[in-house]
């Protein structure tokens, strides 16, 4: 019974609690209680029943008031109230179409550029790498880049600070394999890997397995198994799992299948961007591959608790230990970093300038809306002022107007996630740009919570200032005014006025960054590349095994350049086995007689080529003379150098006709422009050219054709001219250098673009509030404006006025804008090429543009007050 009871009570105070219509109704039962019983003391003292009755009412106060105040305390209030002020505010929504409508969208837009930048940082920067406890590997460089397999080997094995080392063959190349036995014929770049590379980062195949020991120790180039890349496999192979397994041909060997590698797992993303990865074979640690010199490419696992600087030390160690056991092997200097480092390194400070360029968006587009919030409440000073008069507190306005100011951000939020999934979509699916992790980039969890904070944020943002300014005070001189007096006082034209100065500053932090970039963009452009890209077709050809010594190779390649030197159109052809800004293996390099000390000895970027190519790729003869189909294994070795290396090896003298020690001694017949090879900002190094007629073993050729021939049909006439020597021959995948060159450039002009848009975006809200502004002012000012006219004041004079008050505006922000500019472009340092950042000629043009802007954005206005009629503008209340 007692129990009864007990469950009775919960279940009459449950439905207290959530009954707010029986809470009210008791609320104002209480109150009339307590009005009441006052009425009859009074009463009881001589007063008149409606006497008694009034002055009580005076007495207990406001009781709408009363109930908010005691409403604060009741359980779920706020639920209630925000219900209430949603409601409202979606009302108001409605009644006020046009204003929402703008608002959603500067929101929308300011909002979605955000999330898309915001899904950019994640994927490249806040992510973590797509391995087993990613934050414990390294990558290990050899001075700048790889190391030779026993040196490696060494290091593998006398560490105490790692759990295992891995690596990959550095030199690989695109389009290295053809692959056949299945469908059409196709060139796929492969990565030469080590056994353990995939176990070490954690890597588990999709389908079936990983490679053994055994598959490991086989020949360099008759790999007998192949792992295929993920999304290889699906376009290759339609995603069949049965593809496990199956043989194929790749380079007419015969391989088997093992396995494919997960979908999260994309070594071009992380290693190699711009340049897909479709297949992974063994790479042999053995004597072979060793002697091919500084080729592999390393990471690291660290052991629990063990950090980058105490395994840095103990390399340091090894590599002096190593350099001095053995002499005969290249120079070993290990280097360590953080793999997550080492991949997005390069791209962080262009991310980080993004994220800022984003904050200080959002704070102009707050302050735009602001603007208008702010003329807004000068329409609703009757309707605020009446619920004031009403009861309502000023802490009560300013949470219903920070409500509106939320709830249209949010809306806004839904249009700009919309464009932040479209925008991460097409981010993704740039092809060429040199970016890791592009293709990862997506909105997951954490840009659907950035976005929500933002809205929120934004909401708050934009909000608060029209909020604080809401009539909670002098609600009589509010409605006695008609709801004019707030925001069309001259006493609050300085916030307005104050808000369009912060726009045009922070506009002008964004256009001078965007154009100091930009600038540094036309200047990489205008670099020499010391080749012309232009009107060139590159082709690769892969002769492959029927090539089987130096004889048939030069053969082959004296029919493909007669063959397509015959075309119709085409100026000039040669070859070469690493096209510029496609890669670099270096050697150490000298001239006959010249001894260096150990660890000093020069280097040279090492190209084959053959004759034909240095006009075919616009390089420019400097001195002496340029391969010729003479040079042959049978006559002298002969070797070109760039204008570097022959300063390097022979200052002040003649380099041509000097011996350099390669191959035995071979002679210098020419010297050559220096070729920009690493990126366009870096200065060509000393580079070496040696005869492809007098080198072997490499039978893989880059053609090189310089024509003025529209691509199709150069690409076209090559199939038809090449067809007898390779039926098979992929001219679809026909590329110009200038192809290499835009991707070498893709991260600036990534960085450009994002930022240009956002500066532009800037540009139109800050011309979008000064014509608020102005246009608001006029329509304030109608009778003073009236005034002047009825008193001789010209149409020009009056337009003139407000011009210079708009100018006013503009160069004061412009001022304020500049100065932090200047302050910030340090900043830019590592990003600027070919400008400082103090050019006088972006900032000029900065300065410039946004007065133009302000003066366009302020002749409407104007325009608009010198046509006012007098009269009608005296009559006027």
């Amino acid at each position: 019974m007692e129990a009864g009871s007990s469950w009775a009570r919960f279940r009459r105070r449950l439905r207290f609690v959530l009954s707010r219509a029986e809470r009210q109704r008791l609320l104002w039962e209480e109150m009339d209680f307590h009005i009441e019983a006052m009425a009859e003391d009074l009463a009881a003292q001589g007063m008149s029943e409606d006497d008694a009755r009034a002055a009580a009412r005076r007495k207990f106060g406001n009781m709408t008031q009363q109930a908010e105040d005691s409403r604060g305390v009741w359980l779920l209030r706020w639920w209630s109230d925000l219900a209430q002020d949603l409601r409202y505010s979606f009302r108001g929504m409605r009644r006020d179409a046009g204003f929402t409508l703008f608002v959603i969208l500067i929101a929308g837009l300011g909002i979605g550029a955000s999330s898309t930048v915001f899904s950019v940082v994640n994927a490249l920067l806040l992510r973590p790498l797509p391995f087993r406890d990613p934050g414990r590997l390294v990558w290990i460089s050899n001075v700048e880049w790889s190391t030779q397999v026993d040196n490696f080997k060494d290091l593998r094995a006398r560490n105490g600070a790692l759990v295992d080392m891995a690596g990959w063959f550095g030199g690989y190349g695109v389009g290295d394999w053809q692959m056949t036995g299945t469908g059409e014929p196709e060139r796929v770049t492969g990565v030469p890997v080590t056994q353990n590379f995939f176990p070490l980062l954690g890597v588990e195949p999709a389908l079936g397995r990983s490679f053994t020991p055994d598959e490991c120790e086989a020949k360099v180039g008759e790999p007998p198994a192949v792992l295929l890349s993920h999304g290889f496999w699906q376009r290759r192979f339609a995603a069949d799992a049965s593809v496990v397994g199956r043989r194929l041909l790749l380079n007419n060997r015969s391989v088997i299948v093992v396995g494919v590698l997960p979908s999260s797992f994309d070594f071009a993303a992380l290693f190699s961007p711009g340049t897909p990865v479709d297949i992974f074979i063994p790479w042999p640690l053995t004597s072979e591959t060793n002697q091919r010199g500084n080729t592999m490419t390393m990471v690291g696992r660290l052991k629990p608790g063990a950090t980058v600087a105490a395994a840095q030390a103990e390399f340091t160690v090894l590599g002096k230990q190593m350099e001095n056991q053995h002499p005969e092997r290249n120079p070993v200097a290990p280097r360590l970093v953080s793999l997550e480092k080492r991949i997005n390194g390069r791209v962080r400070p262009a991310l980080l300038v993004l994220a800022c360029a984003v904050g200080v968006l959002m704070l102009i587009v707050c302050a735009n809306l602001s603007n208008l919030q702010l003329a807004r409440l000068g329409a609703r000073q009757r309707e605020l002022a009446l619920r004031a008069a009403l009861g309502a507190g000023r802490f009560r306005l300013l949470r219903q107007m920070l409500t509106e100011s939320i709830a249209l951000s949010c809306c806004g939020a839904v249009l700009g996630l919309g464009l932040a999934l479209a925008g991460a979509r097409a981010v993704s699916q740039l092809d060429g740009f040199n970016l890791p992790l592009l293709s990862s980039v997506r909105v997951d969890g954490y840009v659907l919570g950035f976005t929500l904070l933002a809205a929120v944020l934004t909401g708050i943002l934009f909000g608060l200032l029209p909020a604080l300014h809401t009539p909670a005070g002098k609600v009589q001189d509010t409605l006695r005014e008609g709801g004019r007096g707030l925001s069309a006082g001259r006493h609050r034209a300085w916030l307005r006025n104050g808000l369009v100065v912060s726009e045009i500053a922070f506009a002008s932090i964004l256009l001078v960054s965007a154009g100091l970039l930009v600038r540094s963009f036309v200047r990489v452009l205008d670099v020499n590349l010391g080749f012309e890209p232009a009107r060139t077709a590159v082709l690769r050809i892969d002769p492959g095994s029927r090539l089987a010594n130096l004889v048939q190779q030069n053969a082959f390649l004296d029919d493909m350049l007669q063959r397509t030197r015959a075309i119709p159109g085409v100026r000039a052809a040669g070859v070469i086995d690493i096209l510029p800004f496609a890669g670099d293996r270096a050697w150490q390099v000298s001239g006959k007689g010249q001894v260096y000390p150990k660890g000093q000895h020069p280097e040279s970027f090492i190209r084959v080529v053959s004759d034909g190519y240095f006009a075919a790729a616009g390089i420019r003869l400097q001195a002496g003379r340029e391969f010729t189909d003479r040079d042959r294994d049978s006559t002298e070795l002969v070797v070109m150098v760039n204008q570097t290396l022959a300063r390097t090896l022979w200052p002040g003298q003649d380099a041509v006709g000097q011996v350099m020690t390669q191959d035995g001694g071979r002679r210098v017949i020419g010297v050559v422009s220096d070729v920009r090879h690493e990126s366009l900002e870096t200065a060509g190094g000393s580079e070496m050219y040696l005869p492809l007629r007098q080198t072997r073993d490499y039978p893989a050729m880059e053609l090189v054709v310089r024509s003025f021939l529209p691509p199709a049909v150069l690409a076209s006439a090559i199939r038809t001219a090449l067809r007898p020597l390779d039926p098979n021959l992929p001219v679809a995948e026909l590329h110009g250098l200038q192809d290499l060159v835009e991707k070498a450039v893709s991260p600036r002009r990534f960085l450009v673009l994002l930022l240009g848009g956002f500066a532009a975006f800037a540009l139109l809200l800050a011309s979008l509030g000064i014509y608020a502004v102005i246009s608001y002012s006029v329509t304030q000012r109608v009778q003073e404006i009236g005034i002047r006219m009825a008193l001789g004041a010209t149409p020009s004079g009056l337009q003139r006025l407000i011009l210079l008050r708009t100018f006013g505006l503009a160069v004061l922000g412009l001022v304020v804008g500049m100065a932090a500019s200047r302050a910030l472009s340090n900043t830019l340092g590592s990003l600027l090429f070919g400008v400082t950042a103090g050019d006088a000629a972006t900032y000029a043009g900065v300065g410039t543009l946004l007065l133009a802007v302000a003066a366009a954005a302020g002749y409407l206005p104007a325009w608009r007050a010198s046509r006012i009629d007098p009269i009608l503008a005296l009559r006027s209340n």
